[in-house]
């Protein structure tokens, strides 16, 4: 089992960025895909990044690749997510997600996680 606690969530302006955290508890990150999921206020939850447990691959949605990076760390156990430009419709909760025995597959959608933080605000204002 994994506990995972995001932070780095803020205002900012559209055009900045921001860098998202997200700490792991337990000695098992490495085995972990890991994802970043983000909410906006009467939409459904949707992926933004995922990467694999040995961080060889990552993936985005088409809608931050080239602006978004994702990364970890397995000795510190963290999760990050760098994010540049920033636009008003990237305004959402934003929530890391774990994943366990998924070889070297990296899962898109909620139900493929099985555990997750409790999210941080990100406001980008125009």
């Amino acid at each position: 089992q994994v506990q995972l606690v995001e932070s780095g969530g803020g205002l900012v302006q559209a055009g900045g960025s921001l860098r998202l955290s997200c700490a792991a508890s337990g000695r098992t990150f490495a085995t972990y895909a890991m994802g970043w999921f983000r909410q906006a206020p009467g939409k459904e939850r949707e992926f933004v990044a995922g990467i694999t447990m040995s961080g060889d691959r990552r993936y985005y949605a088409d809608s931050v690749e080239g602006r978004f990076t994702i990364s970890r760390d397995n000795a510190e156990t963290t999760l990050s997510l760098q994010m540049n430009s920033l636009q008003s419709d990237d305004t959402a909760v934003y929530y890391c997600a774990a994943r366990s025995n998924v070889a070297n597959f990296i899962p898109t959608t909620p139900a493929g996680y099985n555990y997750w933080g409790q999210g941080t605000q990100v406001t980008v204002s125009s």
